[in-house]
Parts: C-alpha cells; structure tokens; sequence
C-alpha cells in the first residue's frame, strides 16, 4: 500500500464491507495518528457510526484503531472508565481510497477483556455468511490462521496490547485534535 500521501492529523472515514461487496458498516472519524511500515493507526471519539440497514449511533469513548498491510484483522482499542478492552475484527488488510480506509469484514470477532481474557465471538454468523456468500478454501484457511495469530499476540501483549500502548494514542488523539 502507498502511504505517501498520509497526513498525520488528517481526517479519514471508515468503510467496512462484506465479502460480497455490500457495505456493512461505516464510521465517519478516524483521525491518522501515526504511520508505520505494516500498519496504520487512527484515534477517535463520539463518531457517529451507520450500520447497513441505515440505522445509526455514536460511540461513547476515545478509540484506537490499528490498521494492518500483511494481517487479516484490525484492532480497536477502548479506553473505557473500568479499563482498556479491545474488539479486533478478522477482516482483509485495508486499502485507503478517497480518503476513506476499507476492508471486508469476515465476521469472526475477538473481544478481550481489561485482565487479558478474551472471548472469540460470531462463529455462527462466520459459518452462515461462509457458505452464503460461498468464502473459498484459501479465506477460510487465512481467517483462521490470523485469529491464532491474533491470539498469540494478545497473549504476548504485543502490538496494541502492549501496557500503555492506548493510553499514549489517546493523549496524542488529544493533542493532535486540539483538545
């Protein structure tokens, strides 16, 4: 992916999309905070989100939102009042066009907790939408080979499990927005 044209502070949007092309859910804010080689990081807060069916809602506190070239899921962290917990979505590694960034979501979902636990969730929605949508062999193989990556990471607290790691994305959020 060509990240040459990468403002950091620069506003962009967020569309998620099923594997048959139709759009699942969009966020209107994700704030660029900073740049790596493999991945891109984005802060936001109180963005309105609209799911398909046109229904919408906001979410209610500052997130930190890890973007992977090479890795089949994205990672949001939240700094809520009880702790950090996190919502990582086994989804294809996005694209930016028109500063929007995108992805296919694959349903399979990881939620871990602020004391390191976690829970795999959707594999019901993953199984229908496979065989509706007819998810080749190779996906299914990639989806799951990433969810234990994914796993593995959390376990190490590596990445944007790392002690901290939110904390520090949500001041520099702050700083870069103004507030």
């Amino acid at each position: 992916m060509k990240m040459d044209n990468l403002e950091i502070g620069k506003k962009y949007e967020i569309h998620s999309y099923k594997h048959n092309g139709k759009i699942h859910r969009s966020w209107d804010e994700a704030v660029l905070l900073e740049i790596h080689k493999d991945y891109l990081i984005f802060g936001n807060k109180k963005t309105k989100v609209t799911e398909s069916d046109g229904r919408t809602w906001k979410t209610k506190e500052p997130a930190v939102l890890f973007f992977f070239n090479n890795n089949w899921f994205n990672i949001i962290g939240q700094n809520k009042k009880n702790g950090k917990y996190y919502y990582c979505n086994i989804a294809s590694p996005f694209i930016i066009e028109e500063n929007t960034i995108k992805y296919i979501d694959y349903d399979l979902d990881l939620r871990v907790f602020p004391d390191g636990s976690f829970k795999i969730l959707d594999r019901g929605e993953y199984k229908y939408h496979k065989e509706l949508m007819k998810y080749p062999e190779s996906i299914d193989e990639i989806l799951k080979y990433e969810l234990t990556n994914l796993i593995n990471i959390v376990r190490k607290k590596e990445n944007a499990f790392k002690p901290g790691t939110i904390e520090h994305y949500c001041d520099l959020y702050k700083k870069v927005k103004g507030s």
